[in-house]
């Protein structure tokens, strides 16, 4: 069976993590690296995909900035949607044929993990991403170059879902966002960590992959790159 390197950052500024994925993803193209799961939190940020519009940030960037809540802009699919620490992110960079074969296949892993930790989630006709009835727990949004992916999936664990009232997430107007926590109405059982080990194992076993841990540090350069906050 092919392997799938899982790789644990910690918290990572998101354009550090940016930069990584674009090194990552050529390495890839290239054939010097197999598919890798890059598992991290980010500091407080706002993120803008393609089809994002201004409205989604009602009171101007500047506002935002000033709660200490960073604004980027990125090439991923999808409109605006926050991350912060306790929320875990995952970052594939992967070679795919079929972009949504492949989105599908990421919500039902996803879905699998929160099955693991007692909370029963799944799709929505005709959105992307992972949802508790009417909640959205978790964001997708991805690009593909040359058929490698980049970008990937956000679960909100036991995150703070106050910067998501202040904004239009996901571009849908009245949306609901929840977290494993409020779901659990406590915090997880060894928190983040233990739900980012169950991600990393239905990850790998929904795309058909072994997982294989990869240290940290082999993914940094070691000349003038950036390097994880925590």
């Amino acid at each position: 069976m092919a392997e799938l390197l899982v790789c644990n950052l910690g918290l990572v500024e998101y354009r550090a993590a940016s930069a990584l994925q674009e090194r990552l993803r050529a390495d890839r193209q290239a054939g010097r690296r197999g598919d890798l799961l890059l598992l991290l939190e980010h500091p407080p940020v706002y993120t803008r995909g393609r089809r994002s519009e201004p409205g989604e940030l009602p009171m101007g960037e500047d506002w935002y900035r000033a709660q200490g809540i960073d604004v980027v802009a990125t090439d991923r699919g999808g409109k605006l949607t926050y991350h912060g620490p306790g929320q875990l992110v995952g970052y594939p960079i992967m070679g795919i044929v079929d972009v949504v074969a492949y989105l599908r296949t990421m919500e039902r892993a996803l879905v699998a993990a929160l099955a693991d930790e007692g909370v029963v989630a799944g799709p929505r006709e005709g959105l992307t991403g992972v949802w508790v009835e009417d909640r959205k727990i978790g964001s997708i949004g991805v690009h593909v170059a040359r058929g490698v992916t980049t970008h990937g999936f956000a679960i909100n664990v036991e995150n703070d879902l106050q910067p998501f009232e202040w904004v239009v997430p996901c571009g849908l107007e009245g949306v609901r966002m929840t977290s494993l926590a409020h779901e659990r109405h406590a915090p997880a059982p060894e928190g983040l960590q233990r739900f980012r080990a169950a991600v990393a194992r239905r990850f790998a076993e929904a795309f058909e992959l072994e997982p294989r841990e990869l240290p940290a540090e082999s993914v940094w350069e070691p000349r003038g790159a950036p390097v994880p906050l925590a």
